[in-house]
């Protein structure tokens, strides 16, 4: 059974940083595309940033300079570094995989993802 699980979130002050991080199990997601999304309440699930299988990251324009995405291939594990935090970025966050693998651009449509974790809540507090 393929799983992603997601872990890290919390309440975090403005300002501050949360690393969250999702392990892949059932399955190995060297070739595919791996991403970041969010949702907020009320709001539909946005990309956030994805890295492809050989490093290179994309990234929303909101979060362009505060987050960092990464990957650890041989522990199928992904990353999400977000720094300076702000109360926009409050939402859950959710990781997913990339169904074609070795796809040569970054997709930030969900329906190019076809594994999701159960997410994540980051709440940042003003």
């Amino acid at each position: 059974q393929v799983q992603l699980v997601e872990s890290g979130g919390g309440l975090v002050q403005a300002g501050g940083s949360l690393r969250l991080s999702c392990a892949a199990s059932g399955r190995t997601f060297s070739r595919q595309t791996m991403a970041w999304f969010r949702q907020a309440p009320g709001k539909e699930r946005e990309f956030v940033a994805a890295i492809t299988w050989n490093g290179r990251r994309n990234y929303v324009d909101s979060v362009q300079g505060r987050f960092t995405i990464s990957r650890d291939n041989a522990k199928i594990t992904v990353y999400l570094q977000m720094n300076s935090l702000k109360p926009e970025d409050t939402a859950v966050y959710y990781c997913a995989a990339d169904k074609i693998p070795l796809r040569l651009e970054i997709s930030p449509a969900r329906d190019d993802y076809d594994y999701w974790g159960q997410g994540t809540q980051v709440t940042v507090s003003s």
